[in-house]
């Protein structure tokens, strides 16, 4: 019996057991199910947003509106699609279906953005009494909480409902003034031309938060120009000057660099740097960069006054020797042989000061250069730089002069054992930026010799270097050789244009410009004539003859139309009309020529700037 009590509880059990499972598996199904099916009605809604979207960007305004009423009707909590539709219907002209839908809306939920949509909408019916009974309702939301600000600001910009914008953002600012909408309202003055009124603007916004100041820079950059007679570039001059005598904050110092800088007044923005400077007394990383920029802008006397402040006021070793460097480098682009032995005696002070040890490294490298390549002592180089490689100091110091070594045996026409120095470097810092530029200049010297078919497989390589300017002098000197081989099986042209380019090298341009001539007079229809004549227009450049560097860059952009030395001619000779010739005017048809033309031009984006500057925009 036992056994009979204990069998039926047992199979009552698995009865129970059975029956569970069943349950469980069908609520389990049906949560599946639910699952299935929301996810199923998800992909059909973004579907048909999709769809919606589309019919609206393409113009096909009854179809739009059809697919957003269904989507809303799905969804009557997503405003964003009752503002789609009250569009689509004010597109359509239904204003009284936009009004009624508004109303309704507003009933429900008494949104002050809604408020604005519905006074636009009686704006769009020419009705301004409504339209301003709603926009003031809106505004009259941030008395009770100013943080509606946000919302309603925002919306007023949305419809380009600019003074009631404004009126917005000045009234929550006066109720709550922590809070700061100085960057909207110098926005919304830009818009509206307003340049004094956004400059004020942005200037109250740095007082308050310094944060922002890069942020303003790019946006003050817009509306001023070069041109330091520019009413707007005077404003803003005045109104920095004016902060900068009522407040010790040196943040008016620093903006007043940044205008002077981009008037390219760079002795003014000296001058607010070393009131920086003396105020702080940290850091003089921003005449560094100061320096660097006038260097790169030509303006050599302003560089050397600031490299020279360097030199004079840091304690910092390591920075004084890189003030000497630059010193003595822009000395040297902007000698004349008599000078020479100046920055010679010069070179020799500095290394009487600080030795010719690791420390002094670059500098004896530019030492080397400068004996090597204007004072004609290659021996003496030599020498420094293979007595500097003793030096317990790293592969990438290392390879910088090997690289100097390289170029010195290049200028003696050493082919060979320049290669060996190239060489050790490319093997020694694989894939390294050095290393591309080490393979480049191993292309070059095969070049060189008039091994055009081993350079050009180095330079095919070289074209993916992950170094831009390699990669770029890679492409332009294959371009070179492949053009030239294809049209002359001798290559005859192209072996005197490489002649005459290590000339150019080494510093021997007559001979450069003689060889070139020869190539001009005898190989008139070739593809290398443009190539030669830019070429030599550079090395007039060099020599200050601009009237021959004009000639040549005229026969370019007259004869040689289709070349892809157009738009190099052209902004050349921009650039000479401006700076040497004072012929502004047909410069100003070349930056032309180049923006309308060569929009894809490396120059395009420089021209455009130059030829808004020379045509005095007020706008920059």
């Amino acid at each position: 019996m036992p056994e009979l009590c204990s069998g039926i509880f047992f199979a009552y059990y698995l009865h129970y057991l059975a029956f569970g499972f069943a349950i469980f598996t069908l609520m389990m199904f049906k949560r599946l199910l639910t699952v299935i099916i929301l996810m199923l009605s998800f992909a059909t809604n973004a579907q048909e947003d999709i769809v919606a979207r589309e019919y609206f960007s393409t113009g096909q305004f009854e179809k739009a509106l059809s697919s957003y009423k269904n989507l809303y009707s799905k969804n009557t909590n997503n405003s964003g699609y009752l503002l789609k539709i009250i569009k689509i219907e004010q597109q359509l002209e239904l204003y009284k279906d936009a009004e009624v839908r508004l109303v309704e809306a507003i009933a429900k939920r008494p949104a002050p953005d809604l408020l604005i949509e519905l006074g636009y909408n009686y704006k769009l019916q020419k009705d301004t009494i409504n339209a301003h009974i709603y926009y003031n309702k809106a505004i009259a939301t941030v008395d009770q909480n100013p943080n509606n600000a946000f919302r309603v600001g925002r919306t007023f910009e949305s419809l380009s409902l600019l003074e009631e914008a404004i009126t917005t953002y000045k009234k929550a600012m006066a109720l709550k003034p922590t809070l700061n909408f100085n960057i909207q309202l110098s926005r919304i003055y830009g818009e509206q031309g307003e340049v004094e009124k956004m400059f004020i603007s942005y200037i109250d916004l740095i007082e308050s938060s310094p944060n922002y100041i890069n942020t303003i820079k790019r946006s003050i950059s817009e509306f001023i120009s070069e041109d330091d007679t520019n009413p707007n570039n005077v404003f803003l001059r005045k109104t920095l000057l004016k902060k900068s005598q009522q407040s010790q904050d040196l943040i008016w110092n620093e903006m007043l660099s940044w205008l002077f800088i981009q008037q390219k007044d760079y002795n003014k923005a000296f001058i607010q740097e070393k009131a920086i400077y003396k105020r702080q007394l940290e850091s003089l990383d921003r005449l560094v960069e100061l320096g660097l920029i006038a260097e790169n802008q030509k303006q050599y006397d302003d560089a050397l006054a600031v490299f020279n402040f360097i030199i004079e006021n840091t304690q910092d070793t390591d920075m004084k020797l890189a003030g000497h460097q630059k010193v003595l480098q822009i000395k040297t682009k902007i000698a004349l042989p008599k000078d020479y032995n100046t920055i010679n005696n010069s070179y020799i002070s500095v290394f009487d000061t600080y030795g010719k040890t690791p420390q002094t490294l670059e500098l004896q490298i530019n030492y080397a250069h400068f004996l090597a390549f204007y004072l004609n002592n290659q021996d003496e180089a030599i020498s420094i730089l293979k007595n500097t490689l003793k030096y317990n100091v790293s592969e990438l110091d290392l390879a910088a002069v090997k690289l100097e070594l390289g170029d010195i045996l290049i200028l003696e026409e050493k082919f060979n054992q320049a290669l060996i120095y190239y060489t050790q470097i490319e093997r020694n810092l694989k894939n390294s930026t050095i290393a591309q530029e080490a393979r480049f200049r191993i292309a070059k010297a095969s070049y060189y010799k008039g091994d055009f078919k081993w350079a050009e497989s180095q330079l095919k390589i070289l074209k993916s270097s992950t170094s831009q300017l390699t990669a770029n002098d890679a492409l332009d000197l294959k371009l070179l050789i492949s053009d030239n081989r294809a049209e002359d099986s001798l290559q005859t042209a192209l072996t005197k244009y490489a002649k005459a380019d290590l000339y150019a090298f080494q510093n021997k341009n007559d001979k450069a410009i003689l060889i070139l001539d020869t190539i001009l007079k005898e190989h008139k229809t070739e593809v290398i004539v443009p190539q030669a004549l830019l070429k030599q227009a550079l090395l007039f450049e060099k020599k200050q003859d601009f009237e021959k560097a004009k000639t040549n860059y005229l026969r370019i952009i007259n004869d040689f139309k289709d070349s892809i030395l157009l738009d190099n001619a052209l902004y050349y000779l921009a650039q000479i009309l401006v700076n040497q010739l004072a012929q502004p005017e047909e410069a100003k048809k070349l930056y032309e020529n180049i923006i309308f033309n060569h929009s894809d031009s490396i120059y395009a984006v420089e021209a455009r700037k130059k030829f808004r500057a020379l045509r005095g925009d007020a706008l920059n």
